[in-house]
């Protein structure tokens, strides 16, 4: 259930990363509110979730489940290169998350 959890809340910060996008200096209210609302989200399942796992193994997975999201959301809808250098890495990270859970 940790391990849900923490990918739940890696996602939560995709969320917050594509919020951050929008906010305007945190004038532009749905934008901000939808940020604090990620943030808060995703901190408390990683909090949670590190509970089970070790923190240090929690964080690169949460880590890296908001890099890699957040590359993938800035290729698909803001037009950020899809090069095969990025694309690799991409599948390092997620074969490194890969590893932490099969080793952690």
């Amino acid at each position: 259930m940790a391990w849900l959890l923490l990918m739940i809340g890696g996602l939560f910060e995709v969320g917050f990363t594509t919020s951050l996008r929008f906010v305007e200096g945190f004038r532009n209210l749905p934008w901000t509110l939808a940020f604090l609302v990620s943030v808060t989200i995703s901190m408390a399942l990683l909090e949670i979730a590190s509970r089970s796992i070790p923190m240090g193994t929690a964080y690169a997975v949460w880590g890296g489940i908001g890099a890699v999201g957040t590359v993938i959301v800035g290729m698909i809808w803001f037009g950020e290169p899809a090069t095969t250098i990025r694309l690799l890495l991409i599948i390092t990270i997620v074969a490194a998350i890969g590893a932490l859970r099969v080793t952690g």
